[in-house]
């Protein structure tokens, strides 16, 4: 019996792999033996991350994915797929009271409506083969309220319940469909809400586990999801919070 584990030879997309959880997944999947194509719209970060992948084979396709036009050449410029992973997104901290439509659109622009977008246009080219996995990085704010989290919460509520139906209509074709979703994880985009490094690093004491999650636990996630040991698993929201329950 082979190793269920492995990404050997599979073809995996990863979106917003210019760092952080993107760029951790991208190696990962690497390493695991996968030809990864990696987007996002930094180039010189992308060239980043590329240089930390091992083997070859992989591409860089920089695209913005709030732009039809750009997810239509990263589509065309695609291998057919054994794997997507939706990574690409943005944070957000404004009060209900302070929400104006500005703050509503370039949240769920780039974390809703970019990657329900970028999937119809890579099952309309018929890029992605039978018994593929797709995966969408969610978030634990989707059903842990925080003060100001309205919006992104919102966004990835919606990529969560988009992403159930989704699995429904592609399970015909043996493409499962799920959702990790993390709670706090040491990335850039936890440290610009204006709270200081000392008091996120005080705040994950209260964690069972004693710490917020590293890019690696959810890359690690991601490779489970996508490799054949996890070929029973489909409509699912996997949960990684070091035993949190709020965030």
């Amino acid at each position: 019996m082979g190793n269920p584990y492995t990404l050997q030879n599979k073809q995996i997309l990863v979106t917003g792999a210019s760092s952080g959880i993107g760029r951790a997944i991208a190696i990962a999947c690497a390493n695991m033996g996968a030809f990864v194509s990696i987007t996002g719209r930094n180039i010189q970060k992308l060239k980043e991350t590329f240089s930390l992948m091992k083997g070859k084979g992989h591409n860089i396709l920089t695209a913005d994915l709030t732009n039809i036009d750009d997810i239509s050449f990263l589509v065309e410029s695609l291998p057919k797929l054994d794997g997507v992973v939706h990574n690409a997104g943005v944070g957000s901290r404004v009060l209900c009271k302070n929400i104006r439509e500005n703050d509503i659109t370039k949240v769920i622009n780039p974390n809703f409506i970019a990657p329900v977008l970028l999937q119809s246009e890579i099952l309309n080219a018929k890029k992605i083969n039978k018994g593929a996995s797709i995966v969408f990085t969610a978030s634990m704010a989707a059903k842990m309220p925080s003060i100001g989290n309205a919006i992104y919460s919102a966004s990835k509520g919606a990529l969560i319940s988009y992403a159930k139906c989704l699995g429904l209509e592609l399970a015909p074709r043996m493409i499962r469909v799920n959702c990790i979703c993390p709670a706090m994880v040491w990335t850039d985009l936890i440290l610009r809400d204006g709270i200081s490094k000392e008091e996120m690093e005080e705040a994950q004491q209260k964690y069972p586990l004693k710490r917020y999650g590293q890019p690696d636990d959810i890359a690690n996630m991601a490779v489970y999801l996508l490799s054949d040991a996890s070929s029973w698993i489909t409509g699912s929201c996997m949960d990684i919070t070091g035993g949190a329950k709020e965030l």
